[in-house]
């Protein structure tokens, strides 16, 4: 495995270990090449009801400069965001789910939610802000 390979490989691992308590399978880093950068959409897979959802995207000149971008934000993101709780439902379904979401704003905390689905294959019931523990 070459040098930059197997940095690549540790960030990932240590990015994952911040995701504490989620299998490596629940965990999938998205890279897309975009006008002469990079971008690394971080997707967590719930285990229970098999739904990804994005956690946090971040841009840089090389997969490397994402990743480290991104630990940076795992070790701020608790402080400097609001705690989120969405319950929804998949259209048609009868289960209700709540999933949980860090975000600067509600619009945020949504846009993560919706990342990379219709619009219209979920039905939310409510969005709410989290008190500040």
């Amino acid at each position: 495995m070459s040098t930059v390979a197997s940095i690549t490989r540790e960030v990932e691992k240590e990015i994952e270990g911040f995701l504490g308590g989620l299998e490596s399978n629940s965990i999938v880093f998205e890279y897309k090449e975009q006008s002469g950068h990079m971008k690394l959409d971080l997707i967590t897979v719930n285990p229970r009801h098999k739904q990804s959802f994005l956690f946090h995207s971040t841009e840089g000149l090389t997969k490397e400069d994402c990743l480290f971008k991104m630990l940076a934000y795992l070790r701020e993101y608790k402080v400097k965001e609001s705690s989120y709780t969405v319950q929804w439902s998949l259209m048609g379904a009868e289960v209700l789910h709540t999933s949980y979401f860090r975000a600067n704003n509600i619009l945020s905390a949504l846009d993560k939610f919706y990342h990379g689905r219709d619009l219209n294959s979920i039905v939310v019931f409510s969005v709410v802000l989290n008190p500040i523990a």
